[in-house]
């Protein structure tokens, strides 16, 4: 290991990093792994776990800095303090990118021949362990940088995003195996191939008729400053700015209105005097203007043992002022609505304000949604996920799979600020609504709200921290794809190829004695 691999290694992360929102050159992801395996000739496995290491470094410093923002601001720790709890999230990370510069040297010393297999075979295998392993962050995984090139990502109603990862780490293997020895150009060949049928399957799902009716929706953007949306002295502003701004949706005649994640700077429904007048007061709100509201708000149970459970959760109202559904959200944030590791990370307390630690709901629970012409009334399945669940496909694709035909997700993307985050987590939802072939409607208190059709097409989007709603005609899903009904089945496919390949070892060929 020298200073060109060094080198080579960290301009993979580079080019990855920079192939995501805000940059957003997506095409950089295409021939992004390529130092790196230019980097990982005649290494040993040692170094190129160490290698692999330094690409993901730069590969998530470039993509989840923004991490430092939001535990400097809102978590109350100085900057190098948070400073440290980013770097030990991207070192986290980064062992991924580790095993896999060591998966690869082992691969080459033994099947050298099966490279263009095994290296995005191995790639996708780590991306779907980073999803599960401690269920942490599946942020920026390399299929998400192509949300934007429509043709390519369609395949996700087979693979998952994880297949596009796939499909790209395979074009790299194939252009470092043709670049660094013209011998290999069958590598090329397969990739060509394999990127024809990509192209061909994503054009023909592009031009597919979609199914019939439609339900308007508003989405309402209050952006209420995370400093001032759990004070008590602007409790009747914020609510204010919602009510003004739904009056204005109104006016394009929605079926639904959403607002964002715990939109009421209150516990609705709570028993304390000031959360029922205030719960009371929306509710008539919602009566006087007879069209469901969706709204975040948090909740509270107080056990027989006077233990509080604080939850995030999401309250369907109807058109009466009726409660039709409760959602409690299941996969929370670490550090924002619970801490893990409590007492190693001591010095990190929580990044919310509430009640203890949240606590996670069990049921994915889909709403019924009325809409259409009176008369003519019609009924459309709706689910909602909240912030951070929209980058866990599985979780969502369970909704879909228990009848959601739209998905709503509803987030407070405040804790990032002005930096790509907001940007990279409207672009996962992308790869939601391509998945399941379900519309999006998304709700958030800073931005990005906007709606995604069941294509991937991103319809409407508002700007950030500016307040904004949006109203737009969504058509419902009625087509339960292969992800929809069979998950990730491709992943752990290639899973099962990961460990068949780095199972094999080839004996090396013993030097005689001499006589």
């Amino acid at each position: 290991m020298n200073l060109r691999s060094l080198a080579l290694a960290a301009l993979s992360g580079i080019l990855l990093a920079a192939s995501f929102p805000t940059i957003n050159f997506y095409f950089l992801a295409w021939i992004a792994f390529v130092p790196l395996f230019y980097a990982l000739q005649e290494q040993s496995v040692k170094n190129g776990f160490w290698l692999g290491g330094i690409s993901g470094l730069f590969y998530f410093a470039g993509t989840v800095y923004w991490v430092t923002n939001s535990v400097h601001f809102y978590g109350g720790i100085s900057i190098i303090p948070a400073s440290l709890v980013t770097l030990l999230l991207c070192t986290y990370l980064a062992l991924y990118p580790a095993l896999f510069g060591a998966a690869m040297v082992h691969s080459r010393n033994n099947n050298p021949k099966l490279i263009i297999i095994a290296a995005p075979a191995i790639w996708t295998a780590l991306e779907l362990a980073r999803t599960y392993v401690f269920s942490v962050f599946p942020w920026s995984l390399v299929g998400y940088s192509q949300y934007s090139a429509l043709p390519v990502i369609q395949i996700a109603d087979i693979t998952g995003v994880y297949g596009v990862s796939f499909v790209i780490v395979l074009v790299n293997a194939a252009v470092s195996e043709t670049t660094m020895d013209r011998k290999r150009y069958p590598a090329l060949v397969t990739a060509l191939i394999v990127m024809a049928l990509v192209l061909g399957y994503g054009f023909v799902k592009l031009r597919a008729p979609e199914g019939p009716g439609t339900i308007t929706v508003s989405v309402v953007q209050g952006n209420i400053a995370q400093d001032q949306k759990w004070d008590l002295a602007f409790q009747a502003r914020t609510i204010a700015v919602y009510k003004t701004l739904t009056r204005k949706a109104l006016t394009q005649h929605p079926d639904l209105v959403i607002w964002p994640e715990t939109a009421t700077p209150f516990y609705f429904n709570g028993v304390g005097e000031n959360d029922s007048v205030m719960s009371a007061d929306l509710i008539d709100f919602v009566k006087q203007n007879r069209v469901p509201l969706l709204t975040g708000s948090p909740t509270y149970e107080v056990k027989p043992n006077r233990q509080i459970i604080g939850r995030n959760s999401a309250f369907l109202l109807s058109a009466q002022g009726n409660v039709e559904a409760v959602y409690h959200k299941m996969h929370l944030v670490p550090f924002g609505e619970y801490v893990p590791l409590r007492s190693i990370l001591f010095f990190v307390g929580k990044m919310v304000q509430a009640i203890g630690d949240f606590q996670p709901g069990t049921d994915y629970t889909v709403m019924t949604v009325p809409y259409g012409e009176p008369g003519q009334r019609k009924e459309v399945k709706l689910c909602t996920v909240i912030c951070y669940e929209i980058i866990f496909p599985d979780l969502v694709r369970k909704f879909v799979d228990r009848g959601a035909q739209i998905v709503a997700t509803i987030t407070n993307d405040a804790w990032f600020g002005k930096t790509a985050a907001p940007y990279q987590h409207f672009s996962m939802a992308v790869l939601r609504a391509v998945e399941n072939r379900v519309p999006i409607a998304r709700a958030a208190n800073t931005g990005i709200s906007g709606f995604i059709d069941s294509r991937g097409r991103i319809l409407q989007t508002s700007k950030i921290f500016t307040e904004a709603y949006l109203t737009h005609q969504l058509i419902p899903g009625t087509e339960r794809t292969f992800y929809t009904r069979y998950g990730d089945l491709f992943s752990y496919a290639c899973v099962i190829a990961s460990l068949i390949l780095l199972a094999t070892v080839r004996k090396r060929p013993s030097k005689s004695k001499p006589r």
